[in-house]
């Protein structure tokens, strides 16, 4: 037994080792590399994306990502409002500056131009105080202003919706003006808070009204384009130039609004829902 054993001592012990397989193509260490890949695909595209969208969308994912749930609770899902609707693009806030600018200096160059008409116009001469032009919110205001010596009456015959031949002289060369602006017009008549009692209950509201629609007709026959006038108004002595002192003469007036762009849609919206 023990030379058998001391033989057995003396074999060659030969230790097998199993070799793990190696998942083809050195391991799994591709699928790191490509999951990074697709990562930063992912996030060049989405920064493509935000750079071709308008601020009001950017501003949208920069709200989200400041407070997340403020802004689901304020505007609903993502990038819409609480109807689901998405949000309309609107222009920059660069390009409407530059055309509310540019619009503005088109009504500034417009008023300019009809102070030299008015100017070279003689009859007008003695009435330069009466025309006042002033830009507001709504765009260039236009103000003819009935107060006077004598009986009190400028562009108007006393009490009547006659112009006067200065006046038709003064409206024409507005109209002459007006006509090459893309910008809608509206004209307004107003009186004095003195009680006006024509013929037949002919009143002050009758009397702006029909004041306004002269200075149309007039208008409208002198250079503006078909349908840029949209509205006229008889105001009476509601809207008054001086709300102190209602009675004052000076609160007569006829009034053309040349409207800008952003007014004129609101308008043409509430007009469009009121039918």
């Amino acid at each position: 037994m023990s030379e058998e054993n001391a033989k057995n001592n003396n074999k060659p012990i030969v230790i097998r080792k199993k070799s793990s397989g190696h998942g083809g193509h050195h391991g799994g260490a591709w699928k790191v590399a490509y999951a990074d890949f697709v990562t930063a695909l992912m996030a060049f595209f989405l920064v493509m994306w935000l750079v071709s969208q308008s601020d009001e969308v950017k501003q949208s994912v920069e709200g989200y990502f400041q407070d997340p749930v403020g802004f689901m609770k304020s505007k609903g899902q993502g990038l819409y409002d609480g109807d689901s609707s998405p949000i309309k693009s609107k222009p920059g806030k660069s390009v409407l500056s530059q055309r509310l600018q540019t619009e503005r200096e088109m009504l500034l160059n417009a008023r300019e131009n009809i102070k030299v008409a008015i100017d070279n116009i003689p009859e007008l001469a003695g009435f330069k105080d009466n025309i006042d032009m002033e830009m507001t919110p709504e765009g260039l205001r236009i103000q003819l202003i009935e107060a006077g010596s004598g009986d009190g009456s400028v562009f108007f015959d006393l009490g009547s919706a006659r112009l006067k031949s200065h006046t038709t002289l003064l409206l024409t060369a507005i109209a002459s003006e007006l006509g090459t602006l893309p910008n809608s017009i509206i004209i307004e008549g107003h009186t004095d808070s003195k009680p006006f009692s024509g013929t037949y209950g002919y009143s002050n509201w009758e009397l702006s009204a029909d004041r306004a629609n002269s200075a149309r007709k007039l208008m409208a026959s002198s250079g503006l384009r078909p349908g840029q006038i949209v509205e006229i108004r008889g105001n009476a002595d509601k809207r008054p130039r001086y709300p102190s002192d209602p009675e004052d003469p000076r609160n007569r007036r006829v009034v053309i609004v040349v409207l800008n762009e952003d007014v004129a849609e609101q308008y043409q919206t509430e007009l469009a829902a009121s039918e």
